[in-house]
């Protein structure tokens, strides 16, 4: 039987966020683990699109049709494929990170959960709180923080 069974990845779309998407992938193989990759988001409000439409003029088409937790999505899939992963599922929520990656956890049943380290040591993180070690302490499940910057 192998160590973990599902696995659970968070997504930004930052390319450190992709690194993390790497590791697990590399376990998830490993493991012959499903992984769940899944981005947070808030979606836009019209105004915000709007406003995102006149600042990106051709290149309006980020923000409208396929929406960035979906593209996010793709993307990280792709790089979790390259990188061994055979049983892939992607999911976008919308809601906070810390509370989106837990509830994951809970919905996939989950054993592992992967994150990247951003914010984790920085002077706000210490004093605010960060996604890392917000699920770290509250996840209950192992949790790999993967050295991404």
């Amino acid at each position: 039987m192998s160590a973990y069974r599902t696995i659970v990845v968070g997504t930004d779309g930052s390319e450190t966020s992709l690194i993390a998407v790497e590791r697990a992938s590399s376990v998830a193989a490993d493991s012959a683990a499903e992984l769940v990759i899944v981005c947070a988001y808030t979606p836009a409000t019209r105004d915000d699109t709007a406003a995102a439409e006149d600042a990106l003029k051709d290149e309006a088409y980020l923000v409208v049709g396929w929406t960035p937790a979906e593209e996010t999505l793709r993307t990280a899939e792709e790089r979790a494929a390259a990188a061994g992963a055979k049983n892939i599922r992607t999911v976008a929520v919308d809601g906070p990170p810390a509370d989106v990656l837990r509830q994951s956890v809970l919905d996939a049943k989950a054993d592992l959960l992967v994150v990247g380290n951003k914010g984790l040591n920085t002077l706000s993180g210490r004093l605010l709180g960060s996604v890392p070690s917000d699920v770290a302490r509250r996840s209950g499940v192992d949790v790999l923080i993967v050295h991404t910057t």
